[in-house]
């Protein structure tokens, strides 16, 4: 059986994504002799080569086509799936975004196989690939074994593994395959692409994040939150209930149904701590929360609490840091 591993390679806003650089390193562990492949789709791979490898792809393989400007799960599938039946990797590792968890069920799917979805750790054991799923809010965690018989895929979640150091010296082959498309094109067609106002939000990639919750009372209650951000630089985090409520857009919303973050800082303002939004920050480094609810949930897994007023106690933080920071 052939030992080789694949990591499907995802662009993010500046080169390639912070994810697959995290699975790059992992990659490398579990692949031993039979070699580690990354794996890219786009309609234009300019840099991408060069960065994959400075973080440890032994090989990378670019499949470029116009019909790869934007994710398309259909046409994405069927050129993976075209070779990986001729390349018979072990396994395929996919970052874990949403058009990630998509491209790994499609693509486990076309190659008769099944998926592991979200995965905090992978490893061997013997001839096992078993993989560790955080459910229940990362309260349990399940250990998962993969059988497929061909292609293992496994998508991995955000800040699940170290960043590996970059190494400038490291050497790849670099292959440009032409891709098998989808006879026909794809079935779907991309009508419009709507992008969210204002700020970037990259919640992922940020070292500190304030987040607020219903406790804020009113959309306006952000604004304490977003003073106290922009003195750390910080990122502006949400919980679902005020993003369901219209007062800040989905891109800042954490949890099980929007972003999964471990910054070296969250801090939680005015959130009860439900187990939704637990599953998507309860890995962070330190944990502060703000709750004039002494019982609330969110205390149970934060580092340092305080009871009291957001609305006293976020300004007093802010206040502080301001001083010391420039002082």
């Amino acid at each position: 059986m052939s030992r080789s591993i694949w990591v499907i390679a995802e662009r993010g806003a500046s080169g390639v994504s912070r994810t697959t650089k995290e699975i790059l390193g992992k990659a490398g562990e579990l692949a031993g002799e039979g070699g580690m492949t990354a794996v890219y789709c786009g309609a234009d791979a300019s840099g991408i080569a060069e960065e994959l490898q400075r973080y440890g792809a032994g090989r990378v393989c670019l499949l470029v086509d116009g019909a790869f400007e934007h994710y398309n799960a259909d046409q994405f599938v069927h050129a993976l799936a075209a070779l990986a039946r001729e390349k018979d990797p072990e396994i395929i590792l996919v970052p874990g975004s949403m058009n990630g968890r998509e491209l790994a069920a499609a693509l486990a799917a076309a190659l008769g196989g099944g998926a592991v979805q979200e995965c905090i750790d992978i490893r061997r054991d013997g001839d096992a690939v078993l993989a560790d799923r955080a459910f229940l809010g990362g309260n349990l965690t399940a250990v998962v074994e993969n059988r497929s018989e061909g292609p293992k895929v496994f998508s991995v979640r955000p800040k699940a593994f170290p960043l590996p150091a970059e190494d400038a010296g490291n050497a790849a082959d670099i292959e440009e395959v032409t891709p098998v498309l989808r006879e026909g094109g794809s079935r779907t067609k991309r009508v419009e692409f709507l992008a969210d106002e204002g700020k970037t939000v990259n919640l992922t990639d940020a070292d500190v994040i304030v987040s607020g919750g219903r406790g804020l009372g009113t959309a306006e209650g952000f604004d304490v939150i977003r003073e106290l951000a922009d003195v750390l630089g910080g990122a502006v985090g949400a919980s679902r209930a005020v993003v369901d409520n219209g007062w800040i857009s989905y891109p800042h919303q954490v949890g099980q149904t929007g972003k999964t973050v471990k910054p070296k800082l969250y801090i939680a303002c005015g959130i009860s701590g439900a187990i939704q939004h637990l599953a998507g920050m309860r890995t962070s480094d330190t944990i502060v929360a703000i709750n004039k609810d002494e019982n609330a949930p969110i205390f149970k897994v934060a580092h340092f609490g305080i009871v009291g007023d957001l609305f006293e106690v976020v300004p007093q933080l802010t206040a502080r840091f301001r001083e010391a920071l420039q002082g």
